[in-house]
C-alpha cells in the first residue's frame, strides 16, 4: 500500500451515502438551464481577444492559386503526424494550413506563465525515436512541447508547403474532379485531390455570458492568448507588470492551475474566482535520468503508450511503466466494511477523493479557503489536475480565493466584478474559461466541410456522428476527420490516439491512394455498421453503460456537456470497448488487408 493509499484509508471514517448526498448537492448548485449556451465565441466586440499576440501586425502575402496531393487543416500534434505519415507513403505535395504563426497548435498558442503538459513527456511527445530528442524532465514545459512540434516538422520536410496566419473560409467537394477546392481567409483557392482535418477538440477558446461584459473598462485577456505585452514575464514568471496591479483570474480549470502560481507571485492583489474547485493532485516533477533513456530499446515509446492507456483504463499489465498519479487512480477498496452499501468501484473513488480533499486541509493554512478548494465529486467528472505550488498559492497575503459557491460571477461592471453581492475592483480580468466542446463542426472551426452534392458534414452529422473508425464519413470522398473524439479511441494520452490514427492514415494512402490517382470513400453499409458497432457496444457493455451513469451524476463540465449527458447521443461518444480495444481494430484493419469497407476508384 502507497503512502497515499494509507492516507486514504486513515481518512475512510465517512458515511458513504452522506458523501454520495453531498455529491448531488453541490451538483444541483451548478446545474443551468442553458447549459453550454452560457458560452460565448469570441467574436464581435471580443473579436480582438482571439488576435494572435506572438505576431508582427499587419502580415500580407498575394493569394496563391495552385494544386497539392493533400491539404491538411491544422497544424498541431493531429495535423503535423497525419503529414509525417503521409510523407513516410510517399506523398509529396502537402500542404499544411494553420490559423497560427508557427507550427504547434495547442502549444503555439498555449504560452501563458507555467504552461506545461501533466502527461509524462515521453508518452506525451510523439515521436521521440523517429525526431530525436530528450524530454528535460519527466513532465515537459510548453517551450519544450513546442520546439518538439517544430522538430517534426523539420524532420517530415512540413514547413515546405505550410501557410500560416490562414484560416480556411470553405472546402468544397466537385463530382466531375473528383478533387476538392479549399479557399481561404487570404483570398487563396487551393485544389487539392484530399482533404485531412485536424483541428482539434479544444481549439477555440471561449468566454462565459457574464451580463456586463462589454461594459468592463480595465484590461481583460483570455489565457490562450496571453498578454505580456501587459504583464511582463514569459513562460517561467516573472510577471513584473504587475507588480502595482489588482487582478481577477475566472476560472479554476487545468490552465488556471499552472498559471495561478506565477499570478500570486506577481499581482500587488490576485482574486481567484471559482465556481467549481479542481481536484489537484501531486505532480512530482522530476528530470529525466539520462542514462535510462538512452537505454530503451526499438520501440519504447508505442509499448510505454499502450501501457499506460491500458493501466489508466483498469486494464492488467505485468508492470505500470508510467507509475504516476494518473495510474494510481484508484485505492483497492475491497477490505473496506462499507463496500456492502456502495459498489467497489464507488468506494475506491470516494477513497481517492478523500486523498485529495485531505490534502488540501495538509497545504492550505486558513480553514475556510481549505473548505471552499476541496472538490465534491467523484474522480474524474472533471479533467483531474496535478500541481505541488497552486494549493500553496492560497496561503499568501496578496492571494484571495472569491468562491461563488457554484454560481459564477453575478455580473461584470465598468471597474470589475460581482460575486455574491460583493464588488471586486480590478485593473485586469483574466478568463481561464477554456475552449468550445459541443458545438458543431462549421461552428466551432470557422469553414464547412462539403461532400458531394453540397452537403456540410453538420448536416450529415444533424442525427448524430457518422463515420467509419471515427475517420472516414460516407458521401465526403478523398476526406478524414483525424483527432476527433468522436467514436473513436479516447484517454488521458490524446497524443496516444492521434498516433494510432496517423499510423493509421499513413496505411490507407500507401495501400489505396495509388499515388494520389484515387478515390476512397466509406460506403453507406461500412459506415453504419460502425454507427451500430458503437450503440450496441454501449448498450451491451456493462463498463460502458456505467460510465453513461456515472457521468449523470457528475457535477457540470465539458465531460457530461455540462451536466446533460443525455443530450449527447451515445452515438457521438467513444468507442465503447475502450481506447485499446479501438487501437486493436484499427491494427486488425490493417492486417487483414483489403481496406474493407472502403470503396477505392480511378479519379478522372
Amino acid at each position: 500500500m502507497t503512502d497515499s493509499n494509507v492516507r486514504a484509508v486513515e481518512v475512510a471514517d465517512f458515511d458513504p451515502l452522506e458523501l454520495k448526498r453531498k455529491y448531488a448537492q453541490e451538483r444541483a448548485k451548478r446545474i443551468r438551464d442553458d447549459g453550454i449556451a452560457q458560452y460565448r465565441q469570441l467574436t464581435g466586440p471580443f473579436a480582438e481577444l482571439a488576435d494572435d499576440p506572438y505576431v508582427e501586425p499587419g502580415f500580407e502575402r498575394e493569394p496563391l492559386q495552385d494544386e497539392v496531393d493533400v491539404v491538411v487543416v491544422g497544424g498541431g500534434f493531429g495535423g503535423l503526424l497525419s503529414a509525417a505519415e503521409l510523407r513516410r507513403a510517399g506523398v509529396e505535395k502537402i500542404r499544411i494550413i494553420e490559423r497560427g504563426g508557427d507550427i504547434g497548435g495547442t502549444w503555439y498558442w498555449n504560452r501563458y506563465p507555467g504552461a506545461a503538459c501533466d502527461i509524462e513527456s515521453y508518452i506525451y511527445l510523439p515521436m521521440l525515436e523517429e525526431v530525436g530528442g530528450m524530454p528535460k524532465n519527466k513532465y515537459a514545459r510548453a517551450p519544450e512541447i513546442w520546439e518538439h512540434t517544430k522538430k517534426i516538422a523539420r524532420t517530415f520536410d512540413l514547413y515546405r508547403d505550410a501557410l500560416f496566419q490562414t484560416k480556411i473560409t470553405d472546402a468544397r467537394w466537385n463530382d466531375e474532379t473528383e478533387k476538392r477546392t479549399i479557399r481561404t481567409s487570404r483570398d487563396d483557392v487551393i485544389t487539392a485531390r484530399y482533404l485531412v482535418t485536424s483541428t482539434g477538440p479544444l481549439a477555440h477558446p471561449k468566454l462565459p455570458r457574464i451580463p456586463g461584459i462589454e461594459s468592463y473598462e480595465g484590461h481583460m485577456f483570455h489565457t490562450s492568448r496571453w498578454d505580456y505585452g501587459y504583464t511582463g514575464g514569459d513562460n517561467e514568471g516573472g510577471l513584473t507588470g504587475l507588480a502595482d496591479k489588482r487582478v481577477a483570474i475566472i476560472g479554476t480549470g487545468a490552465t488556471a492551475i499552472q498559471c495561478v502560481p506565477h499570478l500570486g507571485a506577481g499581482a500587488k492583489e490576485l482574486f481567484v474566482v471559482q465556481r467549481t474547485p479542481s481536484s489537484v493532485h501531486v505532480r512530482a516533477d522530476r528530470p529525466t535520468d539520462a542514462d535510462w533513456f538512452r537505454n530503451q530499446p526499438k520501440g519504447w515509446q508505442r509499448e510505454r503508450m499502450a501501457n499506460f492507456t491500458t493501466v489508466f483504463h483498469g486494464g492488467r499489465v505485468e508492470e505500470d511503466l508510467v507509475h504516476d498519479a494518473w495510474t494510481e487512480s484508484f485505492f483497492d477498496a475491497t477490505d473496506i466494511a462499507a463496500q456492502g452499501i456502495v459498489s467497489p468501484f464507488q468506494m475506491s473513488n470516494f477513497l481517492k477523493m478523500e486523498d485529495v480533499r485531505a490534502r488540501v486541509d495538509s497545504i492550505v493554512d486558513d480553514p475556510a479557503t481549505a473548505e471552499s478548494l476541496k472538490p465534491w465529486y467523484n474522480f474524474f467528472c472533471k479533467r483531474p489536475c496535478f500541481h505541488d505550488q497552486y494549493l500553496a498559492t492560497f496561503n499568501r497575503a496578496n492571494v484571495h480565493l472569491v468562491d461563488t459557491d457554484g454560481q459564477g460571477v453575478e455580473r461584470i461592471d465598468e471597474t470589475g466584478l460581482w460575486v455574491n453581492g460583493e464588488h471586486y475592483e480590478v485593473d485586469c480580468i483574466i478568463f481561464s474559461t477554456g475552449f468550445e466542446v459541443g458545438t458543431g463542426f462549421a461552428a466551432k472551426n470557422g469553414f464547412a466541410v462539403r461532400g458531394r452534392g453540397g452537403v456540410t458534414l453538420d448536416e450529415h452529422w444533424a442525427d448524430g456522428f457518422r463515420s467509419l473508425h471515427g475517420i472516414h464519413v460516407n458521401g465526403f470522398p478523398n476526406y478524414f476527420y483525424v483527432g476527433g473524439l468522436e467514436q473513436a479511441g479516447r484517454t488521458a494520452n490524446f497524443a496516444h490516439m492521434i498516433s494510432e490514427q496517423a499510423a493509421y492514415l499513413g496505411y490507407v494512402f500507401e495501400a489505396g491512394s495509388g499515388g494520389a490517382t484515387r478515390t476512397i470513400e466509406v460506403t453507406a453499409e461500412a459506415e453504419q455498421a460502425w454507427v451500430t458497432e458503437i450503440v450496441e457496444l454501449v448498450t451491451k457493455n456493462s463498463a460502458a453503460a456505467q460510465n453513461q451513469a456515472f457521468q449523470q451524476e457528475c457535477t457540470p463540465g465539458y465531460y457530461n456537456n455540462e451536466g446533460a449527458p443525455s443530450r449527447i447521443a451515445i452515438q457521438n461518444g467513444a468507442y465503447g470497448g475502450g481506447p485499446m480495444a479501438y487501437v486493436e481494430v484499427l491494427n486488425s484493419w490493417r492486417e487483414e488487408g483489403g481496406l474493407a469497407g472502403l470503396s477505392i476508384t480511378e479519379a478522372p
